[in-house]
């Protein structure tokens, strides 16, 4: 009785209602976030786990902004049945260089963690453009303005690098440099196919 007594009483207490929705929800948020802050798991790079590229860091971007996270994780889970259709489940020092982290919890279509290398250069493209001419059945939008834009559009890519580099990245001021030329000729589409093909077996951030 005396919780049915206490839910009443809040319900009838506004302010009290919302004071306890918002502690119930702070700690929530508090039990997913800390882990992740406290982990140093995550700050250490996994073996092979290396800084994206410009091209991939391009495409990552890209692939924010079009949301296709919201479809997509990136986070094959320590479950055999996870094991056996996306590959080697993910570990934490994979994730070092991603800012932000795309793990994801919702899979209208598949984990992409461990799609690298899965199809060719040439499926992807096709893939993001006209889904359905590869798979027939898929409901993922296409894409097309992605192979009609040029990948570094806004000329940030320097910019990104070096904030990147305050952060922990280890990128070098010739590598910065270089940058905006490794993106000369390249389409949306070329990046975020690159960005795609970097994410395997040797962690997110890309192969050495």
């Amino acid at each position: 009785m005396r919780a049915i007594d206490l839910q009443r009483r809040l319900e009838r207490h506004s302010g009290w209602l919302i004071f306890g929705i918002l502690l119930v929800s702070s700690i929530g948020g508090l039990v997913q976030v800390l882990p992740s802050v406290l982990d140093d798991g995550l700050a250490t790079p996994a073996a092979g786990t290396v800084p994206y590229d410009p091209v991939a860091l391009t495409g990552r971007d890209i692939y924010i902004r079009e949301s296709c996270s919201t479809c997509h994780s990136q986070q094959v889970r320590p479950l055999l049945a996870e094991v056996l259709r996306y590959g080697p489940f993910s570990k934490a020092g994979e994730f070092a260089f991603d800012r932000p982290f795309l793990w994801g919890s919702k899979r209208t279509g598949p984990d992409l963690h461990r799609v690298g290398g899965k199809y060719s250069d040439a499926w992807h493209r096709i893939h993001l453009l006209d889904p359905r001419a590869v798979v027939p059945d898929s409901i993922m939008p296409a894409y097309p303005w992605l192979a009609e834009r040029p990948a570094d559009s806004g000329g940030m890519i320097q910019a990104k690098m070096r904030a990147l580099r305050r952060l922990g990245h280890p990128y070098t001021d010739a590598e910065i440099e270089a940058a905006p030329a490794a993106l000369q000729g390249l389409t949306e589409v070329d990046a975020l196919v690159a960005f795609l093909q970097g994410l395997g077996a040797s962690g997110s951030g890309g192969s050495p």
